[in-house]
């Protein structure tokens, strides 16, 4: 697949546990570690920014997917973060991958934890962006300001995530407005919106992440694999502190946090993004 890039690879499929998960697959095989990407809360195949994928893809293989319920994935949506991570485990092991990176951001952190606690062997390093552990702080519900972001209707619905991924300062949402049009340069063959039923399911699941448990923030030390965490400033959908609780309990954790940034502070700072995260993959 190394012909191709994140604007011409093709949406393959492939059935297992009675889920049709759709994927892209491109990138230089055969080096180093594949690197898996996990999404956020309402994103699919046309939400992955393709400064990063094709950036990772010039030396390693990228792997890009809507887990179950997602754009043009079939499949119940689940409505707890466990139920995402094995379905996305299902999804792994029909890939047959033998060890993988992987970058989960948002929703997708939340699930990337939980995969590398019970797939250790499969699951090398781990990326954490603008997201948060279980039971965190201010993660059980979400502030009503945010709640209506997600909740606003625009002539191009992508625009919704300029307030959500950036800050409102105007260099923050000049870049917001790179990331939208690097993401709608694909002209071909593009992904499902997310349904309805899913974004209510997967709300849920952000809600029951969200609180606090017996067992706090230890299974968090349980985390093996060496961690790169990273996020905003001011990141109001998960708040940054939790970056800072995840670094602080997971063992092998470091942390980088970009200035005039939130949610999506990877999507404001591509190439420095990139250039740090690969240190760490290749360390």
């Amino acid at each position: 697949m190394s012909d191709y890039t994140h604007e011409t690879a093709p949406t393959q499929f492939i059935e297992a546990g009675g889920i049709r998960f759709a994927y892209r697959r491109f990138g230089r095989a055969g080096g180093r570690v594949p690197l898996v990407f996990f999404n956020h809360f309402r994103g699919n195949l046309e939400t992955f920014d393709p400064a990063i994928t094709n950036g990772f893809a010039s030396d390693r293989e990228v792997v890009v997917f809507d887990n179950a319920g997602v754009g043009a994935s079939t499949g119940t949506p689940r409505d707890t973060v466990p139920g995402i991570a094995a379905d996305a485990e299902t999804f792994l092991d029909a890939l047959g991958l033998d060890q993988i990176d992987i970058l989960g951001h948002s929703m997708g952190g939340e699930w990337a934890q939980l995969v590398a606690l019970d797939r250790p062997a499969l699951v090398r390093r781990l990326v954490l962006v603008g997201t948060g552990p279980r039971g965190g702080e201010g993660m059980a519900a979400q502030r009503p300001e945010t709640a209506a972001l997600f909740g606003t209707t625009y002539e191009r619905q992508d625009e919704m995530w300029l307030p959500i991924f950036f800050s409102p300062s105007a260099a923050s949402q000049q870049a917001g407005w790179a990331y939208l049009n690097r993401t709608r340069a694909r002209q071909q063959d593009r992904d499902l919106p997310v349904p309805p039923e899913t974004a209510l399911a997967h709300r849920a699941a952000a809600a029951d992440w969200g609180q606090p448990t017996q067992g706090g923030f230890g299974y968090l030390e349980k985390i093996t694999q060496p961690t790169l965490v990273v996020n905003g400033h001011t990141d109001i959908v998960i708040a940054t502190v939790n970056s800072f609780i995840l670094q602080q309990h997971i063992p092998s954790a470091q942390l980088i946090l970009y200035p005039d940034s939130g949610h999506g502070s990877h999507f404001q700072y591509p190439q420095l993004f990139m250039a740090q995260t690969r240190l760490f993959l290749d360390a």
